[in-house]
């Protein structure tokens, strides 16, 4: 005879049957979990070992004395033919580099291989620069302590470039040059280049390609602009005779 199964039986048999429902869908949940958090782990593990591998193949920022020494290579064999060994060109016609602030030769550098600065000979000899060998090339020269041969020729002008320099010509709106590039003429590192002993021919040719707008800065092409030519000769001359004390 079969066995009929009372409400009490049946209901423990549904409640049986439920809960292993119930613990099949934690166990399914749990698997899911275990296996998202160990691809968690592994994605986390494979990233930071792909950044250290990184960071160990990323070569070391190079020392001040390694920049130096990299400067003094680059120097050597682009930059010494017009602008000496030590800094101090040869030529009346090119700049005296030495204790020059290294930002602003490198940014110098930048704007000749840019072509944001114009010049044949420049933008050639920028062209094979790294911006890292700009920024040896600033530290080498700024480093070099030497003697410019640039001197004032002419007493009466120097006298006059004194007073433009120092004073400038309130009636024109031209501001002193020494607000900017400073009393002693050393500049200001990556903004105002260093004037002092400059060679005069070359101060005023640059000031000449500022006033005519050749050379592009709209500070100094609004300044050069109204001063005029005889001023901007005896500033040069004033320039050149300037020295530390």
């Amino acid at each position: 005879m079969a066995h009929v199964m009372s409400p009490s039986e049946t209901d423990f048999e549904t409640a049986v049957i439920q809960g292993l429902k119930t613990m099949k869908k934690w166990i399914a949940t749990f698997v899911v979990c275990v296996a998202s958090s160990a691809s968690s782990v592994t994605a986390n593990a494979a990233t930071e070992s792909a950044a250290a591998k990184t960071n160990a193949a990323k070569p070391a920022a190079p020392t001040y004395a390694e920049r130096l020494e990299r400067g003094k290579q680059v120097a050597g064999s682009v930059c010494v033919a017009c602008h000496g060994a030590d800094g101090y060109s040869p030529v009346p016609a090119n700049p005296n580099l030495a204790g020059m602030p290294a930002e602003y030769i490198a940014k110098q550098l930048e704007h000749f291989k840019s072509g944001v600065r114009v010049n044949a000979v420049m933008q050639g000899m920028a062209a094979g620069l790294t911006p890292e060998d700009m920024r040896a090339v600033g530290d080498f020269y700024y480093a070099q302590r030497g003697k410019t041969q640039a001197v004032a020729r002419d007493q009466k002008k120097a006298e006059r470039g004194q007073q433009l320099y120092r004073v400038g010509i309130p009636e024109a709106k031209v501001p002193a040059c020494a607000s900017c590039h400073g009393g002693a003429g050393v500049g200001i590192p990556a903004i105002y280049p260093k004037l002092q002993g400059q060679w005069p021919d070359y101060t005023l040719a640059q000031l000449k390609a500022y006033a005519s707008g050749e050379r592009k800065n709209p500070q100094m092409n609004a300044i050069a602009a109204r001063i005029k030519e005889s001023d901007l000769l005896a500033l040069s001359e004033y320039i050149a005779g300037m020295r530390s004390k």
